[in-house]
């Protein structure tokens, strides 16, 4: 009975340990440092002390972005780290999420906590909330000791996590801890305060004199401090703008945000949750609806809280905080922290705030993580570590899921038995969309990487997006399967990214018809909870198109355009320098430098917004934006490319820009374009294996493997013999199907491959994993231009990609000696068609009409594939060796390939030969002479032993 595991990589919500719960909070920013603490012993003499022999003690220093505790010494590790994280655990008032309290304690609990807040100890801590309590007991007047209600509600974690217990849906809306705040502070009536008229509380008795005189002298100086901040205005007709909000540090900075958004007091100012890194005091400032705190309009009929705004709608902050923002916001990095008593303040530019938007989405954290937002894409699919560059496709999406408030993707691991195909169904390989080689799982998945395989077990990964409500919104179950559990999760976490990216750079597009392309990604969507948790307000995407909000003669530019996308593609193009003949070609790994710069044709306008002197990026699979790809393709090693683009979005150019005054002032031109200039400083040349891969699904060498297979069953062999088997990959192959081998050989001169093919055979055998058929397996050490009389008259040779390392002289003997004395009834030989190089390193064959010359002179722009490789061989150069070779000995030959098509130019990308044996022999080979036995068996498995 077929089996099928399943793993769940994601815990399913245990009570977490101290640490546990700091790594779901601030993940890799969380750094334990553990010291070892000698203990001491005294002897009873003053001053005179001996190293204790016992084991060491250990304390452990936990630095976070707010705040760095030190524990107790222990005599594990562990218990140290475990307890510097319970210390900033309690530090930050962080409840878990698995408490078991009830709704009535967690309200008790917060009447608590908020008679807490306005105790003496907790003036005097490092809280950042005490930070806004002393400020405004240095104000004069009536407002003096007075703390706007929206400030406890987004400053106090512990708060926040109590209203949680109470009510759920205070994960999807922060603003309904406003009510819970002041229904338990009216319960403390006889010690806090609530303005009727404002929406403040504040303490009854006044603290001690001696605590306020010195919170007046640590106030700072007067001295009047900038901190540059954005408005983002609710009218969609009006742009983003820069605004600078001065104060001394003596003085309520909600105070200043208060006037700068025309209201009385601080009071009516509401703060959303921070934006981007949970350590960030970026936040979004607005204006509060009118005594809406204080009506009890809230208490909906179920016993529900619920906050209504009226007003103009800001869709734009709505989609930086996932709040509903009403009117005109100040967009600011301002606040009290636990590092520092003092205010701290951080510019906003707006720059900074067009990154922001590129952060909420999948291609636009992928061109951040590279800082190439005028270059970079989000690649089509996942190659290796080594050869991906920028953020992992899980981390993107842990990413995107942490802007958008989702809770951490969850990976489950299915785990499947390869499927030992029949006969009839051996070769029925599928290629997978993403581009990687499958056949057939037990379950009627595809698997990655196949027939290759080192081990039974393979893993396809299915990933949940949830809300932080636990509600499923998308579904992603890929067939694919991979030997690796972690590319399994990669190559799901990047179909998953690539449709989502699809929806957010196609604004233009009805979500109806990228719906209907979710099937093609493998994903299952809620409609309902994707356009809640995640799409809602993404249409203000098309309205980031800045220009086009200030400028309506910028129209007919931007109306067709769509995010990192191109409108008429490349003109201007010049290419200047020597060609050096180091040309990049698919798989390759280019290394370039680059500026980017926003000019005014005829005006002699320029202004560079990026640039950047060392960017490599693979080349096929979709990493840059394709008009920069197909530059680089044309260029060599050591020369410069310049050219002109329409204008890219706007939020691309002011999230790469500086100067967004000046940029503004440019985009008001109807002649203002983009422009690239590009110098192609190296280029890493792909391995053969790796460039046939990104041409070609499956890669050539499966393709290969796949041929032989296919002859081999057809053949009805019982003994085969495997020329040049280097690492084995045939013969490993080879005992995933049910053949009818009895014996199988290899023979290689080198001794690291036969080593390694010995070690890949060794697992696959010992897992079980060999047709009822085998009977022994062999390899040699051996030149193949050499006979061996024990291999003579084997029913069928392979030699797959082997001849074109030999010398030629040498490549041909072996042809000689194979069909002479090795005698085998069938010859299958595989070899580079150094035709097809002009579309592996070029990416453009050649067309029917091309003139012979041109043929010859893009044929001599090519190299090898391999360093390795000392021929190559044209389609004609082939033909003639093998059928002269055929000839000569009495066999029969067929020509045929892999990759491409014999009837399109330039043919198949590996050319094959079929050698048949015409005739029947007596075997009257001398099998005891020691001449004739020229190869060392390096490593022998007989079924009977």
């Amino acid at each position: 009975m077929e089996t099928k595991e399943q793993r769940v990589v994601a815990p399913k919500k245990p009570t977490l340990t101290p640490k546990a719960i700091i790594h779901q909070k601030f993940g890799k920013n969380a750094y334990y440092v553990v010291e070892e603490v000698k203990q001491v012993c005294q002897t009873g003499c003053p001053g005179l002390s001996i190293p204790q022999t016992g084991p060491c003690l250990y304390r452990c220093t936990l630095q976070l972005p707010e705040l760095t505790v030190v524990s107790e010494t222990f005599k594990k590790k562990k218990d140290a780290e475990q307890s510097a994280a319970e210390m900033a655990i309690e530090k930050l008032g962080i409840i878990p999420e698995t408490t078991d309290l009830t709704p009535q304690e967690a309200q008790e609990s917060l009447v608590a906590r908020i008679a807490y807040l306005f105790s003496e100890k907790f003036l005097i801590s490092d809280h950042p909330l005490s930070g806004h309590i002393r400020a405004t007991l240095r104000r004069k007047g009536d407002h003096c000791g007075s703390i706007p209600i929206s400030v406890i509600s987004v400053c106090d974690p512990k708060i926040f996590s109590l209203c949680k217990c109470i009510n759920p849906e205070v994960e999807s809306n922060p603003f309904l801890v406003l009510p819970y705040v002041v229904r338990a502070t009216t319960m403390l009536h006889e010690f806090l305060a609530i303005s009727e008229q404002h929406s403040w509380i504040r303490k009854l008795n006044p603290y001690p004199q001696d605590i306020i005189e010195s919170l007046m002298e640590e106030g700072g100086s007067q001295e009047c401090i900038r901190v540059e901040a954005i408005r983002i205005p609710s009218s969609m007709e009006k742009h983003v703008e820069a605004v600078t909000l001065c104060m001394s540090l003596r003085e309520y900075y909600l105070d200043i945000i208060a006037n700068e958004l025309g209201l009385e007091d601080d009071a009516n100012v509401l703060i959303s949750r921070n934006i981007g890194k949970a350590s960030s005091e970026t936040r979004l400032f607005f204006a509060a609806p009118q005594s809406y705190l204080l009506d009890q309009s809230f208490i909906s009929g179920n016993g529900k809280e619920t906050v209504h705004f009226e007003g103009s709608l800001n869709v734009r902050a709505r989609y930086l905080s996932g709040q509903d923002i009403v009117g005109d916001a100040i967009l600011a990095c301002i606040g009290y922290t636990r590092k520092s008593r003092d205010l701290f303040y951080e510019d906003v530019t707006v720059r900074l705030y067009f990154r922001m938007l590129l952060g909420k989405t999948p291609g636009g954290i992928y061109k951040l993580s590279r800082e190439a937002l005028l270059t970079a894409e989000l690649p089509s699919r996942f190659t290796t570590r080594v050869n991906w560059r920028g953020s992992l496709p899980r981390d993107i999406l842990c990413m995107f899921c942490r802007q958008h408030r989702l809770s951490e993707p969850l990976f489950s691991i299915i785990s499947h038995p390869l499927k030992i195909p029949t006969e009839s169904s051996e070769s029925c390989f599928k290629a997978a969309d993403s581009g990687n080689d499958m056949i057939e799982c037990a379950n009627g998945a595809s698997v990655n990487g196949s027939p290759n395989l080192s081990d039974s077990e393979m893993f396809k990964c299915e990933m949940k997006l949830l809300s932080k409500c636990g509600d499923v919104i998308l579904l992603c179950s890929p067939k694919d399967c991979y030997k690796k559990q972690n590319d399994a999760i990669q190559n799901a976490s990047l179909k998953l990214l690539s449709w989502l990216n699809k929806y957010f750079n196609s604004v233009t597009t009805p979500f109806d018809q990228l719906y209907e392309t979710a099937g093609n990604f493998s994903i299952h969507i809620s409609s309902k909870n994707l356009f809640r948790e995640i799409l809602a307000g993404q249409s203000i995407q098309n309205c980031q198109i800045y220009a086009m909000q200030c400028n309506k003669s910028l129209e007919p530019m931007c109306e067709n355009s769509s995010l990192d996308m191109l409108v008429n593609g490349v003109y201007n193009l010049k290419i200047e320098g020597p060609d050096s003949g180091i040309c990049p070609a698919n798989g390759s790994l280019p290394c370039i430098s680059y500026s980017v710069s926003l000019v005014v044709e005829n005006e002699n306008m320029k202004e560079v917004i990026e640039v950047c002197n060392e960017f490599e990026f693979e080349i096929g699979v979709g990493a840059v934006i394709s008009y920069v790809e197909e530059v680089v393709m044309q260029m060599s090693v050591g020369q410069d490319a310049y050219f002109n683009t329409n204008l890219l979005t706007s939020d691309l150019i002011f999230a790469s820009a500086g100067d967004s005054a000046k940029i503004l002032s440019l985009l008001s031109s109807k002649a203002c374009c983009v422009e690239y200039e590009i110098s192609l400083t190296k280029v890493a040349e792909p391995p053969e294996e790796r460039m046939e891969q990104a041409l070609f699904s499956p890669p050539l060498s499966k393709q290969r493997v796949e041929f032989a297979v296919q002859h081999i069953l057809e053949s009805r062999a019982t003994n085969l013999l495997d020329f040049g088997c280097g690492s084995g990959s045939l013969l490993e192959s080879l005992l995933n199907y049910s053949t009818s081998l009895e014996k199988i050989a290899g023979v290689d001169i080198s001794q690291k491959g036969l080593t390694r093919a010995a070690k890949v055979l060794n697992l696959k055998l010992d897992a079980g994993v060999t047709s009822k058929h085998t009977k022994s397996l062999i390899l040699y050490e051996g030149s193949i231009t050499n006979f061996d009389s024990r291999l003579h008259g084997f029913d069928i040779g392979t030699c797959l990609e082997v001849i074109e390392h030999m010398e030629e002289d040498q490549a041909r003997l072996f042809g000689d000696v194979a069909l002479s004395v090795f005698c085998p009834k069938i010859l299958i030989v595989s070899t580079p068609n150094f035709e097809y190089n002009v579309v592996l390193q070029k990416s453009s064959p050649p067309t029917q009409d091309q003139e012979e010359s041109d043929d010859q002179n893009l044929l001599q722009s090519c190299k090898f594939r391999n360093n390795d490789h000392k021929f190559e061989w044209t389609r004609e150069q082939f033909i003639q060796w093998a059928s002269e070779l055929a000839a000569r000995h009495n066999y029969s030959v067929e020509f045929s390939g892999v990759g491409g098509s014999a009837d399109v130019e330039p043919g198949f990308a590996s050319q094959i030969a079929v050698f048949k044996r015409e005739w029947s022999h007596e075997d009257n080979v001398k099998k005891d002479t020691d001449i004739d036995n020229h190869y060392n068996v390096i490593w022998e498995w007989n079924s009977n032993k």
